[in-house]
């Protein structure tokens, strides 16, 4: 075969890999996750993505990121991203669950808010955890093959659920996996002996201004037998959000040079291999 149809099929397949999960379309349904630890509130709001049939399926438990789960134009439906990545999972025969950090303590976004009453290290851990047990009370989740994800903030809030000192009580399965998609990793990198009981894949763009990439790769370095980081060349935040333009934000309570200006945006390509790249990790949840 030539090179250039090899190159015309590779093109096809990319964009094969970029388009909407039809098959999986489905609206998501509301579910209330007990809330049973002393930093949640009274009832933990979540959407719950379902694959077809009737299992029992491996799970994911996805964390949103600052802007919180909802669509800013309409505040009755997922973001874009989030609808997107669970239909996505979904038809890949994951369970999906989206516990709602913000709303379910009647908060709005976060991202221009630096004295957050929701902490990725305290609040969004427990709500993360929360939300592992729920699915493991479903008939149809395995209860031994559910694992956690996170973007941004909810990726933050991934490095923290991970630590080996939050693991769970004896006698509860334990997150198989973990992904964390451009988390905020300086905090955690300055503060130092940070480690992961599950293995955890990290992506990013390599020209992100937000959650800048070295302190991730720090991370990484410390961790290499069960952290894999994947920089995307010429990506920003937000690289996978389809809905997004790259465009410029100021106001953020917190960006690479404590500017609080920051970029964020789609990257078709970065967006495309990360659409491969996730479900490969994760695979792991359904052996």
């Amino acid at each position: 075969m030539q090179a250039k149809h090899l190159v015309a099929l590779a093109g096809q397949f990319v964009l094969w890999l970029a388009q909407p999960v039809m098959a999986a379309e489905q609206t998501p349904e509301s579910v209330i996750i007990p809330a049973d630890g002393e930093n949640q509130p009274a009832k933990l709001d979540a959407m719950l993505f379902k694959p077809r049939g009737q299992g029992p399926f491996p799970a994911i438990v996805a964390m949103h990121g600052c802007s919180g789960l909802w669509s800013r134009k309409n505040d009755a439906e997922l973001s874009p991203r989030h609808a997107d990545w669970g239909q996505r999972l979904a038809a890949l025969g994951y369970v999906v669950i989206f516990p709602d950090s913000y709303g379910s303590r009647d908060l709005g976004p976060q991202c221009r808010n630096d004295d957050r009453e929701v902490e990725p290290y305290r609040e969004r851990v427990e709500d993360a955890n929360a939300a592992r047990r729920y699915l493991q009370t479903l008939r149809f989740v395995k209860p031994d093959a559910i694992g956690l994800l996170g973007w941004s903030n909810g990726g933050s809030s991934v490095l923290y659920t991970v630590r080996p000192k939050n693991r769970p009580k004896a006698g509860s399965p334990d997150f198989r996996a973990a992904v964390a998609f451009y988390p905020g990793c300086t905090a955690i990198a300055d503060k130092g002996g940070w480690a992961t009981r599950v293995p955890l894949l990290i992506v990013m763009g390599d020209a992100d201004d937000w959650t800048p990439a070295a302190p991730c790769k720090t991370l990484a370095d410390a961790n290499h037998d069960k952290v894999k980081l994947i920089l995307y060349p010429g990506a920003y935040h937000d690289f996978d959000n389809e809905a997004q333009k790259l465009h410029e934000l100021h106001g953020l309570a917190y960006s690479a040079n404590g500017d609080g200006v920051a970029h964020a945006g789609l990257n078709p390509a970065a967006r495309a291999a990360a659409l491969k790249d996730v479900p490969d990790f994760l695979a792991v949840l359904k052996q």
